[in-house]
């Protein structure tokens, strides 16, 4: 029963609305029509009744399907855990050694980050990722990773069968001439005539299908390999940016400091094993982490508190010369604004004429 609650482990049926949202709409809808359109492709291409290669080519297929949507379901509804709110540690003067979140009215603890969308404290936040609508983070890490692994794999299984489909089907179909190329898309020439007619809308949705699959190949491909190499260190993406800001600040301010990060355990294996374990299960509790020898437990939120600091001195003041509503395409602020506006779904500041503003961070 524990195993099964760990797998499917809805709160109550209101997760079910992390699927309205456009990132698992439009992930969901790439799925099923590649996945659909290389069932019916595979049909006309590699007939699985006939032959013991057709058979392992469809179950092989309907086996990528199966297992892209259980990570990726796995992903979103599993999501990262949270740090129990108002949650404080053991010892009460640890807490200068943490950061305080007004929103859920508690400590941080180690490695995790406050999410604006979903408004809560992530365990060993990684980012928050539009497609599976949740953030990734120490529960769902694994799976997140895997899916990542599984989407590519099986739109290239997908795309090869695309092209033999398109191939074998238009074989027989083009002829040549002194001036000109034919295709005659009729099935007239076809005998017997095939379960799922090969015309030109077929073509066409084929050809389609082959673009999705081979740009969800590259894309999810290269965020595949981001995630492992933050595993393979044991860190996260926002640890990762910790880790060069630690190093810009040491750097600015000569202190002499050297920064470990702290949770680096020194082996490939052993760092890939904090994820991915037999049970499926990541290792530990969210709240206590296995450290690098001589590193403290509160090493990196204290590079944190400092990193707090140094952003307060270094952050530049700005005056509103106009009232602003929040709006995310300001239309009415013109075509400049309009396009350089950045690119997020994180609220904006709603900003009246003389209002201050400390700006943070330099890059545009």
């Amino acid at each position: 029963m524990a195993k099964l609650d760990w797998f499917i482990s809805f709160e109550n049926l209101r997760e079910l609305r992390r699927l309205c949202h456009w990132g698992p709409l439009i992930a969901l809808g790439v799925i099923i029509i590649c996945s659909i359109v290389a069932v019916l492709d595979s049909i006309l291409w590699y007939w699985p009744l006939d032959s013991p290669g057709g058979s392992l080519n469809f179950l092989t297929l309907i086996n990528w399907t199966v297992m892209i949507l259980y990570n990726y379901f796995n992903a979103m509804f599993i999501g990262p855990g949270f740090v129990p709110l108002g949650w404080r540690p053991e010892n009460a003067q640890d807490c200068r050694f943490l950061q305080y979140c007004k929103v859920c009215e508690g400590y941080k603890a180690p490695r995790s980050h406050h999410c604006r969308k979903c408004n809560r404290c992530v365990m060993k936040m990684d980012h928050h990722c539009p497609w599976i609508n949740n953030c990734c983070g120490h529960r769902n890490h694994s799976s997140f990773t895997l899916f990542l692994l599984l989407a590519p794999l099986g739109c290239i299984h997908a795309s090869y069968i695309f092209i033999m489909t398109m191939y074998t089907q238009l074989y027989n179909r083009i002829s040549f001439g002194w001036n000109s190329v034919k295709i005659d898309m009729s099935l007239t020439r076809r005998d017997p005539a095939p379960i799922v007619p090969f015309g030109i809308s077929a073509f066409a949705v084929t050809l389609f299908a082959l673009g999705l699959a081979l740009g969800t190949t590259i894309a999810v491909g290269m965020l595949f390999c981001i995630q492992m190499k933050v595993i393979l260190r044991n860190k996260t993406s926002i640890e990762s940016w910790i880790e060069e800001k630690a190093k810009d600040r040491i750097q600015y301010y000569q202190t002499g400091e050297t920064f470990i990060f702290p949770y680096d355990l020194g082996s490939r294996w052993r760092n890939f094993r904090q994820v991915f374990t037999g049970s499926g299960a990541p290792e530990g509790d969210g709240i206590e982490w296995r450290l690098r020898e001589g590193c403290h437990r509160y090493t990196l939120t204290v590079e944190q508190l400092k990193q707090k600091a140094d952003k307060r001195v270094r952050s530049v003041r700005y005056r509103a010369v106009e009232d602003f509503s929040g709006a995310c395409c300001p239309l009415t602020k013109g075509i400049r604004t309009f396009f350089t506006t950045p690119c997020t779904e994180e609220p904006r500041m709603k900003l009246q004429n003389g209002d201050l503003v400390l700006a943070t961070r330099g890059l545009k």
